[in-house]
């Protein structure tokens, strides 16, 4: 089961400001080449897709291939203009989503 995602920005900034953005999700990635102990495939599992928005705006979206690692942690940088709020979305193979949110006030 995941561990859950978690996110990390600060909670003010003055307008125009960059400001970093952490995130990290808990997952019990599978490659999909692994045998169980039966012998057979253990279905891929892994995050495949990670989108954050800022007031409902897309500002970083990331597609991952067969190299992603277990619990991916992501940083980045966005710049903030007005207080909101951030929406994160990872999605796995099967398109389960797990989702988290934050918000930031800008002064």
């Amino acid at each position: 089961m995941p561990k859950g995602p978690q996110v990390r920005i600060p909670k003010t900034a003055r307008k125009g400001e960059v400001v970093p953005v952490k995130t990290k999700i808990g997952h019990p990635m599978e490659t999909g080449w692994r045998k169980g102990k039966d012998g057979t495939p253990v279905a891929r599992n892994r995050i495949n897709r990670f989108v954050c928005a800022f007031n409902g705006e897309d500002v970083f979206k990331s597609d991952f291939d067969a190299g992603v690692a277990a619990d991916p942690y992501l940083a980045f940088f966005v710049k903030v203009e007005e207080s909101g709020r951030f929406e994160f979305t990872w999605v796995e193979d099967g398109g389960r989503a797990y989702t988290r949110s934050a918000s930031i006030v800008v002064t």
